[in-house]
């Protein structure tokens, strides 16, 4: 079956033809294991469903407000694939939890990336400065913000910052009475709340509507992944490598507490000197792998089967 025969004709939304081609009674639902102490409470869950095309992520958290969007995102490198990259690699911003100092510089460090992205909360202050020391001059510091807290006193404390990403409840009058640039994901708030634009292909519902999505935010446009795997983060660094402009590094690559994968090690989407490759599919897991990290509980693989149904349905 062709592109052609999977969009709608007036538009490049995915349509319900997909259903033929994805088996999604025997997808596989894995948990990779995560390093304690980082901010996760157990492994990370996600479904992997392949494609005529290749193979694609499905892993919404547990508030998504739309699973049908995460499974277009999914469904769309096995179907249709994903528009052309306008760059062969992409910047990474290293992602630092809310750990202790040492854990942050260490993070940092081993990374080889110029620009961190690090998690508010608990001694804030501390860790940014670990940051700062790890990454020498000229690197770049981003806060990410979960809960509203007093955010306007915190970002006093903080020093320069690349921006800061807010909750949506908060970002507008924070924006009023600090001078940082504040980056507020799509569909949480008005963009004109925002200076910079959070995208994710995976709650966008693909690559093609993250893009569209960016040509009328009017801002500036950064790609924060929320998947689990070296597959689904693909299809974050592909809408990253597509994007026009890409004036800052994009938090698109495996976490370092992140410790199993379902791709090669040649294919794990890790920084090297601080860049990750822009490809044209996802990597193909490895059936060792698959049997590695499925996930055991009976009881956690029925609830993905029966949500992955019910966004099935609803395509």
């Amino acid at each position: 079956m062709s592109e052609r025969d999977c969009r709608g004709e007036a538009s490049d939304e995915i349509v319900p033809c997909v259903k033929t081609l994805i088996d999604f009674d025997n997808a596989a639902v894995v948990a990779l294991p995560v390093t304690p102490g980082h901010s996760e409470p157990g492994p990370r869950e996600c479904v992997l469903l392949e494609g005529p095309q290749g193979w694609g992520e499905f892993s919404p958290p547990a508030d998504a407000d739309d699973d049908v969007r995460w499974l277009t995102a999914a469904v769309e490198p096995g179907t249709v694939g994903w528009p052309d990259a306008v760059r062969g690699r992409v910047p990474v911003a290293v992602q630092v939890p809310a750990v202790d100092p040492a854990q942050a510089h260490e993070l940092v460090r081993m990374s080889g990336c110029r620009t961190a992205e690090v998690s508010a909360g608990g001694d804030t202050v501390s860790r940014l400065e670990a940051v700062r020391d790890a990454l020498g001059s000229g690197g770049r510091i981003r806060v990410v913000v979960a809960h509203a807290g007093d955010a306007e006193t915190d970002l006093r404390r903080w020093g320069e910052l690349e921006f800061v990403a807010l909750p949506a409840a908060i970002a507008a009058e924070v924006r009023r009475r600090v001078d940082v640039p504040v980056a507020v994901e799509v569909g949480r708030v008005g963009i004109a709340a925002a200076d910079v634009a959070v995208l994710s292909s995976a709650s966008s519902g693909g690559v093609r509507r993250a893009l569209r999505i960016a040509e009328t935010v009017g801002v500036p446009c950064v790609v924060r992944a929320g998947r689990a795997s070296s597959v689904g983060l693909a299809g974050e660094v592909a809408l990253a490598g597509a994007l026009p402009e890409l004036p800052y590094a994009c938090a698109v690559s495996r976490p370092a507490w992140v410790t199993g994968d379902v791709a090669a090690a040649s294919r794990a989407l890790i920084p090297v000197d601080g860049y990750v490759p822009v490809a044209p599919m996802s990597p193909a897991p490895q059936p060792e792998l698959l049997d590695r990290w499925a996930l055991t509980d009976h009881q956690a693989v029925e609830r993905w089967r029966a949500r992955l149904s019910r966004a099935q349905e609803a395509l």
